[in-house]
C-alpha cells in the first residue's frame, strides 16, 4: 500500500509539474495529505462523467432516439435548451441546501446516480416508446437528468475547491479535459461504428453504457477524501437569490466576470451551427456526425492539459485569448461559403475548423471555470458557482432562442459572423478583468 501511494504521489507531481505534492494554499492540511489520491479520483469521475454526457448527447443520440421512436419534429428542437438550461438554472436555489452539508460529496453522489438512472430510462424509451407520447417521456427523462446534472454540477466545484490546492485545479481540469477527450474519441468511434442506420437497441446499448459511466462518476465521488467543511450561512431559495444579487452589486470583480462569461457563450453556441453546416455536406448519417465527435476527442485530448497549465497561470487570459480563438473559427467557419466547391462540399473543411473551436471552447470553460474557483472563498464558493450558473442558464435561453431565430432568418453563416463579433466583445471584457490572486 506504501509503495502504490508513493508511486500515485510521483506519477501526481509529474502531472502537476509539482516538486511537492504538499505545497497547499487554501485547503486544510488533512486535505493537503489526500491531494495526489483524491486528484485520480476527480480524474476517474470525469471520465465517467464526460462518456455518459457525450453518449447521451442532446445534439446526437437523443434527436435519433427521437427519430427512432416516431416522436414529432418539435420535440427535437427542445432537447438542447432543456439540457443546458435544466442543468444550469435551479443551481441557485440548491446552493444554500448544499451550504449545509459539511461533506458535499454525497450531493454530487446523488446527482450521478439520479443522472444513471435517468439514462437506463431512456434506454428503456428506445425499446419501447413510441410516438407522441414517447417523445414526451424521452422530454420529461430529460428535465430530471439535467437538474440532477445541475445538482452534481454545483457540489464537483464545491468538494475541488476543498480537496484540490489553488494553482493545480486548472491542472487537474485540463487533464480530466485530456482524459475526457480520449472517451470523447471511444464515443466517436462507436458512433461511427454503428453506421448509417442504428436502431432501438443500438441506441439503448449507447444509453446503457452512458448509464455506467454515472456510475463510475458515483463511485470516484464517494471515495474523495473529503475534510468536512463550515455549514454557518446556509441559506434557503429566497435568501439565496437576495444574497445572490447583492453580491452582483457589491462584488464588481463577480459582476464583471458574469458579463464575460456572457459574451464567451459565443463559443458554445456557434458549435452546433459549424457541425450543421458540415451535416448539410456529409448529410445527417450517423457516421458523418461520428467524425465530428472523433475530431472533437482528439482536440480535447490535445488542448485540455495545455489550457490547464496556463489556467493556472492566469485564468483571465486563458478567458481573453480564448474568446479571440472563438472570434476567428467564427470567420473562418462563415468564410467556407465562399471556398471552391470541391472544398466546400466536404466536410472535411468543416471538422477541421470544428475541431479548432472545440480547442478553443475548452480554453473558455477552463479558464472560466478557474477564474470562478479561485476568486471565491470555501465561505461563498457554492454560492458563488450556484448564481453565475443561474444566471448562465438563463440566458441561455434567451440568447439560445434569440440566435435560433436569427439563424432561421438569416442561415448559419452570416450568424456565424454575429457570433464572431460578441467573441470579439468577450475578448475585450475579459481583458478588463482583474488577475483572480
Amino acid at each position: 500500500m506504501a509503495e502504490h501511494n508513493v508511486s500515485q504521489t510521483r506519477v501526481y507531481e509529474w502531472l502537476t509539474s509539482d516538486d511537492d505534492s504538499r505545497m497547499c494554499d487554501d485547503i486544510p492540511d488533512e486535505a493537503c495529505q489526500e491531494q495526489p489520491h483524491n486528484f485520480f479520483l476527480h480524474l476517474c469521475a470525469s471520465l465517467g462523467n464526460k462518456l455518459a454526457d457525450e453518449l447521451s448527447s442532446a445534439r446526437l443520440v437523443l434527436p435519433w432516439l427521437m427519430g427512432i421512436i416516431g416522436a414529432p419534429v418539435w420535440m427535437v428542437g427542445l432537447l438542447v435548451p432543456i439540457r443546458e438550461a435544466g442543468a444550469l438554472l435551479p443551481q441557485l436555489f440548491v446552493a444554500g441546501f448544499i451550504r449545509l452539508k459539511p461533506t458535499r460529496k454525497w450531493v454530487w453522489v446523488a446527482g450521478a446516480l439520479i443522472q444513471a438512472l435517468a439514462a437506463l430510462a431512456l434506454a428503456l424509451l428506445a425499446l419501447v416508446g413510441s410516438g407522441s407520447l414517447g417523445g414526451a417521456m424521452v422530454l420529461a427523462t430529460l428535465v430530471l437528468l439535467s437538474l440532477a446534472r445541475g445538482l452534481s454540477s454545483i457540489a464537483t466545484k464545491d468538494v475541488l475547491g476543498k480537496t484540490i490546492a489553488k494553482r493545480r485545479r486548472g491542472t487537474l481540469m485540463g487533464w480530466s479535459g485530456s482524459v475526457a477527450g480520449a472517451a470523447t474519441l471511444v464515443a466517436g468511434g462507436v458512433l461511427m461504428w454503428f453506421g448509417d442506420q442504428p436502431g432501438n437497441v443500438a441506441l439503448a446499448i449507447l444509453l446503457v453504457v452512458a448509464a455506467a459511466g454515472w456510475l463510475l462518476n458515483a463511485v470516484s465521488a464517494a471515495r474523495i477524501a473529503e475534510v468536512p467543511g463550515a455549514v454557518e450561512g446556509g441559506e434557503n431559495a429566497w435568501d439565496s437569490i437576495k444574497l445572490g444579487l447583492s453580491l452582483l452589486k457589491e462584488d464588481r470583480n463577480f459582476l464583471n466576470f458574469n458579463l464575460a462569461r456572457a459574451l464567451l457563450l459565443s463559443s458554445a453556441l456557434a458549435l452546433p451551427y459549424l457541425a450543421l453546416l458540415g451535416q448539410q455536406q456529409s448529410g445527417t448519417n450517423l457516421g458523418g456526425l461520428g467524425l465530428l465527435v472523433v475530431v472533437s476527442g482528439i482536440a480535447a485530448m490535445v488542448a485540455s492539459p495545455v489550457w490547464g497549465k496556463r489556467a493556472d497561470q492566469s485564468s483571465r487570459r486563458v478567458m481573453r485569448d480564448a474568446a479571440i480563438g472563438t472570434a476567428i473559427c467564427c470567420l473562418l467557419g462563415a468564410s467556407l461559403a465562399w471556398l471552391p466547391s470541391q472544398w466546400s462540399e466536404s466536410v472535411w473543411p468543416y471538422a477541421i475548423i470544428y475541431a479548432l473551436l472545440v480547442i478553443v471552447h475548452h480554453g473558455v470553460r477552463l479558464g472560466r471555470k478557474t477564474y470562478l474557483v479561485d476568486i471565491a472563498t470555501q465561505e461563498n464558493r457554492a454560492l458563488y458557482v450556484a448564481l453565475s450558473n443561474t444566471l448562465t442558464g438563463v440566458l441561455m435561453l434567451v440568447v439560445g432562442g434569440v440566435i435560433g431565430g436569427l439563424a432561421q432568418w438569416l442561415g448559419s453563416a452570416p450568424l456565424l459572423l454575429i457570433l464572431a463579433g460578441t467573441a470579439f466583445c468577450a475578448m475585450l471584457s475579459a481583458q478588463r478583468l482583474p488577475e483572480a490572486e
